[in-house]
């Protein structure tokens, strides 16, 4: 398993995750309250201002994980171009990047315990209403762990089906890589069996 938490250490790892999480909803807010192209694009630069701060192996990193959005930016800009409504397609595509650059951001600069403690005081009120959240906050560290998992491995099932197949792999990794997460989450869960599962919530 992996950690999203970047080891190039920011004067953003010094901020408490409450303060990050409380600014990055304020920035999203205002970036979807923003109609005006050239406030988005400004808003953008701002943003890459804060990754390239700690340096350009943070900024590379950052960029890094921004690369999966650009199927996204594809469809997008293709549909706006196609409907012949450029400028708001733009200002999505740049809200977008914006919105989700934020958002690595803080997961890049946050320890996955301290995101986790942060969920459960958060989620704690809703107790009374039936939710655990020790589960909440297990299901969040396991998605956050088991996703650059099975990213690299779709990659590697895309590279297999390349090395027997001049044709795109395309749907054809579809089941194999729902079958490795299947394969996955049966055996986490049964680790979690084994080590006595979730204690129950001390009201």
């Amino acid at each position: 398993m992996f950690s999203l938490t970047s080891p190039v250490k920011s004067p953003y790892h010094n901020v408490p995750p409450g303060p990050k999480f409380f600014l990055l909803m304020v920035a999203s807010i205002t970036l979807f309250l923003i109609g005006n192209i050239y406030l988005q694009a400004a808003a953008l630069a701002f943003v890459l201002g804060l990754y390239l701060l700690p340096g350009g192996t943070f900024f590379k990193e950052g960029l890094r994980m921004l690369w999966p959005l650009w199927p996204f930016v594809g469809i997008v800009f293709l549909w706006h171009a196609f409907t012949h409504d450029i400028l708001p397609g733009l200002i999505i595509i740049l809200r977008m990047i914006s919105a989700v650059a934020l958002a690595n951001l803080v997961t890049m600069t946050s320890q996955l315990d301290e995101v986790i403690a942060l969920v459960t005081r958060v989620v704690t009120p809703f107790r009374r209403f039936g939710l655990r959240p020790q589960i909440l906050a297990l299901s969040i560290a396991m998605f956050i762990r088991f996703l650059p998992v099975l990213i690299e491995k779709g990659g590697l099932l895309v590279q297999s089906w390349r090395s027997r197949s001049t044709r795109p792999a395309g749907w054809r990794v579809v089941v194999p890589l729902a079958l490795l997460a299947l394969d996955d989450a049966d055996t986490v869960a049964e680790a979690l069996r084994a080590r006595g599962g979730i204690e129950p919530d001390k009201i």
